[in-house]
């Protein structure tokens, strides 16, 4: 059921710094998950300082399909200034957290809305299979899962991954700076909040570095 307080049930996040080449198969992709969902939802794109024409064509996007929703930044700030923007202006009662580079699947985000819905405030994606290199992007974030859930308590396989889903609640009251996006998890843990975790879809990169 959605909470009267709230016009639309699900805002999705994307951060998007030069992504031109993806954004075309992320529509479609987002479409599909979003809309089989059945209840108003919203994609909050915010554009981080795209130097590529990436929010020429968010624009484009935009004017065809009314659930979007945009936000550009002056120059690039990072990942976590990114999120920062887009939570602000989210309107949902879940908030979704994903990037844009199709490495994260949308087909998921019905899978973390059936999670979160069974009593969690926040659900993290795992990329058990995670498709990237292993010395420069896997194994750097095996040793920082390892030390952050040591430091935080936190006991997430993959507390490094992007794609989660939040209650409003739990996320919007958080200020996110620097790395902060990383420690998420521990910041809602420590607000009282019952966190849980689902194996998700990662895919190689196709478009852009």
């Amino acid at each position: 059921m959605i909470d009267p307080e709230y016009a639309v049930k699900l805002s999705v996040v994307l951060p998007i710094f030069n992504e031109i080449g993806s954004l075309s198969e992320l529509d479609r992709q987002l479409s599909e998950a979003i809309t089989s969902l059945g209840f108003p939802c919203e994609v909050v794109c915010v554009d981080d300082g795209s130097t590529d024409g990436s929010w020429a064509r968010l624009q484009e996007l935009s004017s065809s399909n009314p659930m979007y929703r945009m936000v550009k930044l002056r120059r690039n700030y990072g990942q976590s200034a990114a999120l920062a923007a887009g939570v602000d202006v989210a309107r949902g009662e879940f908030i979704v957290l994903m990037d844009a580079d199709l490495q994260n699947d949308p087909a998921d985000i019905p899978r973390l809305i059936n999670e979160v819905n069974k009593g969690f405030d926040l659900v993290s994606g795992w990329r058990r299979s995670r498709q990237d290199f292993f010395w420069s992007r896997r194994l750097p974030s095996i040793i920082a899962n390892s030390l952050i859930a040591k430091v935080t308590d936190v006991d997430l396989h993959d507390i490094g991954c992007t794609l989660k889903i939040y209650r409003s609640e739990y996320i919007k009251d958080i200020t996110i700076y620097g790395e902060m996006h990383r420690f998420l998890p521990a910041l809602v843990r420590q607000a009282g909040g019952k966190i849980g975790e689902i194996e998700v879809n990662h895919r190689a990169r196709k478009y852009g570095k």
